[in-house]
């Protein structure tokens, strides 16, 4: 019996491709997202690119997560008519298009002069939530006036000043966040050799600290604290350091070479981020502070998991800061098992790290994720093409998985369950 053709954002992008190769034209990236990677290396500052690269200590976290992604692997069913596929998830009441969100990454700045604004116009563009960083580039309320009405959620950091954390809770609300993702995992940086040996973070140069200098408790918190002190006597080095600090500073490059404030909001910043004295009871005054959901990002260990959900969270990131933070952690598709049955279904559970194409968010769906969030390929993206490159990083992932979720056997996201794989 004749059917029809199997329709779908995979086989639309591929006659796309296909067809235009026809034409002599071929994709603006490569499909690969290492040789993305490559592209947008030689692209970035080596700086800019070892602190989207880098992670903690040798980068062994970083190496976890593809090694525990790769333990497991798909078991294809056949004869099961996928000629149509579901991608959507829901997440807090919302349809989402497909399993994806962007994840929070901070200094977009680094990868394209555009930074979060172009990677907001490309998720709004495809139906992605994008989770906009606390240490970001352009404030959140740019980033949802491109938005319109697509989803978007806040990730938080806090900081040592909890009337600056709930300022940055009620901005969220107001500009149209649908969740709070708390980010647990970065109460202090890293040890992150690559930035180390560069001797660079990019936040004493001002960059990703414009949710703070669009703050008006923030900017109180600088004024009440007096100008910086004059500087030391400067070297080139530093002159050039304090040009970037009164570029990256709302307002005119010259009246900001002149002002002593952005160099004493970056001290600011400095003194306030972040908070390693947090505790598990400090949630009940973030709860009593937004009707939003509040996600925890960070989560690798199932009793972590089940204190969250017993202290009334609503989600929860199966996280280890793309391999920034702990060296030697658990991949986090190792941990997710653990902590979906941990959660028992209470709320749902999110995957974070090492996410590069459709199989790994099969893979996750498979061992009870709800979605995922891809984090490096869309800046990598960003870098290359600007928002073109974010909005193909998102098209070819989800076209991979669709392709990938129909030639598994499966018609539904939302479906697939633990016999789609086996641990190897």
């Amino acid at each position: 019996m004749a059917s029809t053709p199997a329709i779908g954002p995979g086989r639309t992008l591929q006659a796309e491709t296909y067809l235009a190769g026809l034409r002599g034209r071929r994709p603006r990236l490569p499909f690969d997202p290492a040789a993305v990677e490559e592209q947008a290396r030689r692209r970035m500052s080596a700086e800019g690119f070892a602190y989207v690269a880098g992670g903690a200590g040798v980068e062994s976290t970083i190496r976890a997560n593809r090694d525990a992604l790769e333990r497991w692997r798909i078991v294809p069913r056949m004869l099961r008519d996928v000629s149509a596929r579901d991608l959507t998830v829901e997440l807090f009441g919302r349809r989402l298009s497909a399993p994806v969100l962007l994840a929070p990454i901070g200094v977009l700045e680094v990868a394209h002069p555009a930074a979060d604004l172009a990677v907001a116009r490309a998720a709004a563009a495809d139906g992605i939530p994008f989770v906009f960083s606390s240490q970001a580039s352009v404030p959140m309320e740019e980033c949802a006036a491109a938005m319109g009405d697509a989803p978007r959620w806040f990730q938080l950091y806090w900081s040592t000043v909890d009337e600056l954390v709930e300022s940055f809770v009620r901005r969220a609300e107001a500009c149209g966040c649908e969740a709070i993702v708390l980010t647990l995992d970065t109460t202090m940086l890293g040890w992150r050799l690559r930035d180390l040996d560069l001797g660079h973070l990019p936040f004493l140069r001002g960059k990703g600290i414009a949710q703070y200098t669009s703050d008006p408790v923030f900017l109180e918190l600088v004024r009440a604290a007096g100008a910086a002190p004059p500087a030391d006597r400067p070297t080139l080095a530093a002159l050039r350091a304090l040009v970037d600090v009164a570029r990256a500073y709302p307002g005119g490059l010259w009246s900001n070479l002149l002002s002593r404030e952005p160099r004493a909001a970056v001290r600011r910043f400095v003194e306030l981020y972040s908070r390693p004295s947090l505790r598990w009871d400090d949630l009940s005054w973030l709860r009593e502070r937004t009707r939003l959901p509040i996600v925890l990002k960070g989560i690798l260990h199932p009793d972590d998991a089940r204190e969250a959900v017993g202290r009334g969270m609503d989600g929860i990131v199966v996280s280890n800061h793309g391999g920034r933070q702990v060296d030697g952690a658990l991949g986090t598709l190792d941990a997710l098992p653990a902590v979906v049955e941990a959660v028992g279904g209470r709320v749902p559970v999110l995957l974070d790290g090492g996410i590069r194409g459709g199989a790994d968010v099969l893979k996750a769906l498979a061992l009870g994720a709800t979605a995922v969030l891809l984090g490096r390929p869309y800046v990598y993206g960003l870098a290359v093409a600007g928002e073109d490159g974010v909005r193909q990083a998102i098209g070819n992932l989800v076209a991979d998985f669709d392709l990938t979720l129909g030639l598994a056997g499966h018609t539904a996201a939302s479906t697939v369950r633990a016999d789609a794989v086996t641990r190897v």
